[in-house]
């Protein structure tokens, strides 16, 4: 899926802007516990990838339905910034209680992204 930047202005998480004219191009697997998104400039600029741990994808009357676990990884568009995020969230949101199976999954998955994007392939090799 690829859209443009929706929301109104700017906004700066301090390790990346999202701004008008950015354009994100989402990746969702049906067997992954995640999400990834591509962010380039209106000009082609890679920025980096943002990655949503999420269950796996379901297609359901032609919409793509994932459920966010709260946990994040932000991978600059030249790899040398990788960032784990939403940690205190994913802890406080109960899941580990709830179904400890998914809250296994979602670290699982977390720790798979890291890894990869730590490779000279980096995060680009999931999406080719």
């Amino acid at each position: 899926m690829r859209a443009p930047w929706a929301a109104e202005g700017v906004r700066d998480f301090g390790f990346v802007r999202f701004e008008p004219g950015d354009v994100f191009t989402e990746h969702f697997w049906r067997s992954r516990w995640y999400a990834v998104k591509e962010v380039r400039t209106g000009d082609g600029r890679l920025k980096g990838w943002y990655c949503d741990v999420t269950r796996p994808a379901v297609v359901r009357d032609g919409e793509v339905v994932v459920e966010d676990l709260d946990l994040d990884l932000w991978v600059s568009g030249d790899g040398a910034s990788v960032l784990r995020l939403d940690e205190d969230e994913f802890a406080a949101s109960g899941l580990a209680e709830r179904d400890p199976e998914a809250a296994t999954q979602a670290v699982r998955a977390l720790d798979a992204l890291e890894a990869q994007a730590r490779t000279p392939a980096g995060l680009s090799a999931l999406l080719a």
